[in-house]
């Protein structure tokens, strides 16, 4: 049996991991959503190419994803210091985790809006509407499974990422799991919190697929 201060370090800690995962989640797809339509849209395929727009963009993206996160949030601690004050600890993990969200988040939404049917498009077009209503009511609107989906596989990469931060005292389940699992050789405690990220994933994958299905119209 874990003693009370151990279990109360672990209910902090499933909390801390539930705030940067959500909060990280969310900002990034305030940025990365529209992103994500952009590079779709001015794809030579999209609703209005535009080459430039489109290298500038997707080159950005690549150079963030192909950065480790760990290696990121290191090169990040200046930023993350200006931006919450500090380098260590819950609020200052969050920032590095939405700058490595963004590019997979965009990535996601761009596959999702291509996948939309361009027929549907020309539909909407040959009826006048205008590219912005286009891209409201049919891309979006045609691609919110897929990006419903999406969002379960971000919100399961940055668990991940969260827990990874945990070797820089990044708060949450992470830190628990190397300072006391790790330094500490506490494999009981290591083994509790590899579960308890273990089940977040299964909830958050299963209310995920939940949610996507019934905004299926196959399924109606």
């Amino acid at each position: 049996m874990l003693e009370p201060e151990i279990r109360q370090m672990i209910i902090n800690g499933i909390g801390e991991t539930l705030y940067m995962t959500l909060a990280s989640t969310f900002v990034g797809y305030l940025v990365g959503l529209p992103l994500g339509i952009c590079l779709a849209v001015t794809d030579k395929d999209g609703l209005t190419p535009n080459k430039v727009i489109y290298k500038v963009l997707d080159f950005i993206v690549n150079v963030l994803r192909s950065i480790p996160f760990l290696i990121l949030l290191i090169l990040l601690i200046p930023f993350t210091r200006l931006v919450v004050g500090r380098s260590t600890g819950v609020s200052a993990t969050v920032v590095p985790l939405v700058v490595a969200a963004i590019p997979f988040i965009a990535r996601m939404v761009e596959s999702s809006i291509k996948e939309v049917d361009n027929g549907v498009v020309e539909a909407a077009r040959s009826m006048g509407a205008s590219n912005l209503r286009i891209i409201i009511h049919v891309l979006i609107t045609e691609s919110k499974t897929s990006i419903i989906s999406g969002i379960t596989i971000a919100i399961g990469t940055i668990l991940g990422y969260s827990a990874m931060a945990g070797v820089v005292g990044g708060g949450g389940l992470g830190d628990i799991a190397v300072r006391y699992g790790y330094y500490r050789y506490q494999t009981n405690i290591m083994v509790i919190t590899v579960v308890l990220l273990i089940v977040l994933v299964q909830v958050f994958q299963t209310s995920g697929n939940l949610i996507a299905k019934k905004t299926d119209k196959r399924n109606i």
